[in-house]
């Protein structure tokens, strides 16, 4: 029993909104210009506002043509438009170029989440974020894709890599999930009632989700009406 060791209970850090002391964050090499490429207004809210409490010059970049359809692209830009308006960030609408998305993925159809066909999707979003970086004087570029844990943030890093090295400008790898990244990313999209997509976006991944959803007994998802409730994380809070 004498060589029994005091166990200590290690501090909670209190990641939430309202209580949580964000650190300054700076590029890997002091740059000056960040483009940020978004996917979303629920990804993109949180590393928006790490970017603003930082004092890094960001600009928006939202280049999407995988969405689909062309209903739930706009919802999804209007949102992502919404909070940079508010924060009084720059915000770049750029072409929704399906046509060529499609040519691109032409035979990937079938490939799983996290599969083949998403390195083609983000490759071509990240090649077209960098060369806009590079013809508009950016420092560096970044994207928010990878706070989301549906996603695999090594497939995304390396893309975004490989895409931008033709173009001279470095890719940001920073990790959005760490020190309470995903769970703020989560209360402040409660907090400003964001749309909640329920699939990553293509047309191929609302096919696969509908397939399991129905396989399940679950409905088919309805496109363009549900969005985070604040008064759910109240709720969550209080229990």
């Amino acid at each position: 029993m004498g060589n029994l060791k005091e166990v200590k209970e290690m501090p909670q850090i209190d990641y939430s909104l309202d209580n949580y002391k964000r650190p300054k964050l700076t590029t890997p090499s002091s740059e000056k210009k960040l483009l940020l490429h978004s996917c979303c207004a629920p990804c993109t809210g949180e590393v928006m506002e790490a970017m603003a409490a930082s004092d890094i010059d960001t600009t928006i970049f939202f280049y999407n043509p995988n969405i689909h359809p062309i209903e739930e692209y706009e919802l999804r830009k209007q949102e992502n438009m919404r909070y940079a308006d508010k924060l009084g960030m720059p915000f770049i609408n750029a072409d929704y170029d399906r046509d060529e998305w499609f040519e691109r993925t032409k035979g990937q159809e079938n490939e799983p989440e996290r599969g083949e066909r998403c390195s083609t999707c983000f490759d071509m979003r990240f090649e077209v974020t960098a060369k806009y970086a590079s013809e508009n004087g950016f420092d560096i570029i970044s994207s928010t894709l990878g706070i989301s844990r549906w996603k695999d943030m090594e497939q995304i890093n390396a893309s975004g890599t490989r895409s931008s090295a033709p173009y001279h400008i470095p890719y940001w790898d920073f990790n959005w999930r760490k020190k309470g990244g995903s769970s703020r990313m989560l209360e402040l999209s409660k907090k400003e009632g964001f749309y909640q997509q329920e699939y990553c976006g293509c047309v191929y991944s609302l096919r696969d989700t509908n397939l399991w959803r129905v396989s399940r007994g679950r409905e088919k998802i309805h496109r363009g009406v549900k969005f985070y409730q604040e008064a759910k994380l109240k709720l969550s809070q209080n229990n």
